[in-house]
């Protein structure tokens, strides 16, 4: 499967680069495209944060053969529905998935920067997104990446990677 990142363009590009190379492991092909940027009509001035739902769909659909999935990254805190804040959404009907890396950053807690770290909960919270563009509910098991995270430490508890069960789903899907 082809897995399309598709970043706003002030995204380190050494988070970029470990992205594509991790998710070319588990998916079998990842790249980056072009640029995109999320529409000013989905700022919110009372809550300061950006709507998970209109931002998704500011990016561009997979075409099938270049991109089987899209995946776009923003800076920008995201909401949806009556959360206080998302991680990440997905719409898997259409085939893109968003996540936001302002809350994986140490610096939003008021703690020091670990750069290792950051780049370990964006490839989570990206491996679980595209989890969901798959077909994937949220897995009961609190080990598997398709864990729903509710705050940073449900974040750093998971792993990565699937637990058994949703791996065979994942599989039979690319």
């Amino acid at each position: 499967m082809n897995v399309c990142i598709v970043p706003e363009e002030e995204i380190d590009k050494e988070l970029l680069n470990y992205l594509e190379e991790k998710l070319s492991e588990i998916f079998g092909k990842a790249r980056i495209k072009t640029f995109f940027q999320i529409p000013e009509y989905s700022f919110d001035i009372y809550r300061r944060q950006f709507n998970a739902e209109l931002a998704v769909k500011s990016l561009p659909f997979p075409d099938g053969r270049n991109c089987g999935v899209v995946l776009g990254i923003t800076e920008k805190d995201l909401f949806a529905d009556e959360l206080n804040f998302v991680f990440g959404i997905a719409e898997p009907f259409s085939g893109r998935a968003i996540i936001s890396i302002a809350r994986l950053k140490n610096s939003f807690y008021n703690l020091p920067e670990d750069k290792e770290l950051f780049k370990l909960r964006t490839l989570k919270e990206a491996v679980h997104e595209i989890g969901h563009l798959l077909g994937l509910p949220h897995c009961p098991n609190r080990q598997c990446v398709m864990s729903f995270s509710n705050s940073i430490i449900d974040v750093d508890r998971k792993s990565y990677l699937f637990c058994p069960k949703c791996q065979n789903v994942v599989n039979s899907a690319i």
